[in-house]
């Protein structure tokens, strides 16, 4: 065991003194290199920064996958030219988002979607999160509105529905030839141009007639595409019944064969109205014989165009019609027609018809209430009392006299009227 130092005696007054404290170690002249001094700084602050962008990155992940405030799925439409802070207003004022639009701001930059965000009608999901919010918008996932066409309207009676649906826009410039758009249920984002739309059905007839046409039977008697969408007009307005559409073909292709009139009544509409489809009122017996290039019981063969836009259908069935020798069709009374061969079965067909109509116009008149009882005048009597006379009843119709004996006897058509 080593021994202690012996301690020194201090007098009181060198006891009282401090002792002297030793320098600190001077840095060495590395330490004082302008250059680890800078180093050190960056550092430092690279190290701040990095905790600082680990901060800001894990918000950015919450609040880009964080559920949205939407309770249910909401439809919002984006306008044209709308800045970034529009989109963001619109969509916080939908309840589509609920952060500040210079969140909305950064996460459209932070997800490089600034040059891509487009404008349109959107359905946004339930809960989507933002990151969803702006995908839905970098990919154009637009609303689509399903529009139906029905079959058989006029190129005038299609565009007067176009303009009067608002999810179109423009107008259009002048109304289509004849039997050159497609009826069908199309789908189109709002805002989606009116000529637009009618060039979209025209391209569309344009390809199922060149399908349709190829695949024709090729006994008919029709020369070109032309007339085969002319035909299949006048299909489409003589029978709506599916069952049907060939049968009807097949007589009026039996017809032009046979260098028969083809005698159908909405071509006579469409020669005294045109494109605006619709008589509004029976056709006079005077009309029948009223010359215009679209009255077949005038004219020989087909007329000069189509009077209406044909579906698919009305084109499939007109191609390649049923083989019959069918040259008459009537009403059946029941939503369908009688087809025939001969003028004596069609005449037979025909004077059921007007038997049928006239049983259920009968039918169908009421009877007169009784009157009611004179009321008594205080102070005189009725001393030649009489039975009041009852009313004529004023919704009996007269039955037609007759019928037409074209090819087409239906009672879809108005009934002719006397002049």
């Amino acid at each position: 065991m080593s021994e202690r130092p012996p301690i020194s005696p201090r007098s009181p007054r060198a006891a009282l003194e401090p002792e002297q404290v030793p320098p600190p170690p001077k840095r060495s002249d590395r330490a004082r290199n302008p250059f680890v001094i800078v180093g050190n700084a960056i550092f430092t602050l690279l190290i701040i920064l990095m905790i600082g962008a680990g901060a800001v990155y894990y918000y950015g992940k919450q609040t880009l996958e964080a559920p949205g405030p939407l309770q249910e799925d909401k439809i919002v439409n984006i306008p044209a030219r709308a800045t970034k802070r529009d989109i963001a207003d619109a969509l916080s004022r939908e309840g589509v988002i609920n952060v500040n639009p210079w969140v909305f701001i950064g996460s459209v930059f932070a997800l490089k979607a600034s040059s891509d965000l487009k404008p349109g009608e959107y359905s946004f999901q339930k809960n989507a999160s933002l990151r969803d919010v702006i995908a839905t918008m970098v990919e154009g996932k637009v609303v689509q509105h399903a529009v139906t066409i029905p079959e058989g309207l006029t190129s005038e009676q299609i565009v007067t529905r176009l303009s009067d649906n608002d999810i179109f826009a423009g107008s259009v410039r002048e109304i289509p030839r004849e039997g050159t758009l497609l009826p069908e249920t199309y789908k189109f984002p709002r805002g989606t141009t009116r000529d637009q739309v009618i060039q979209r059905m025209q391209q569309a007839q344009k390809r199922v007639l060149a399908e349709i046409w190829e695949r024709r039977n090729p006994d008919t008697p029709l020369r070109s595409p032309d007339q085969l969408v002319t035909l299949a007009s006048i299909v489409e307005k003589e029978t709506g019944r599916a069952d049907e559409r060939s049968r009807v073909a097949a007589v009026f292709v039996n017809r032009l064969r046979q260098k028969m009139k083809l005698q159908s009544d909405p071509t006579i509409i469409y020669g005294l109205v045109g494109g605006k489809g619709t008589l509004g009122r029976p056709i006079k017996r005077s009309e029948i014989t009223q010359p215009s290039p679209y009255n077949t019981y005038v004219i020989e063969g087909l007329p000069p165009g189509p009077i209406a836009n044909p579906g698919r259908a009305s084109l499939e069935a007109t191609a390649n019609p049923a083989r019959t020798r069918d040259l008459f069709f009537v009403a059946d009374g029941t939503g369908g027609h009688a087809f025939t061969e001969t003028y004596d079965q069609h005449a037979k067909n025909v004077a059921k018809l007007r038997a049928s109509e006239k049983q259920i116009q009968n039918d169908t008149v009421e009877p007169a209430d009784d009157p009611p009882p004179a009321a008594a005048v205080p102070g005189s009597a009725d001393t030649n009392p009489t039975a009041a006379t009852p009313p004529k009843p004023t919704n009996q119709k007269k039955p037609p006299r007759g019928g037409r004996q074209g090819a087409a006897q239906q009672t879809t058509s108005p009934p002719v009227v006397q002049r």
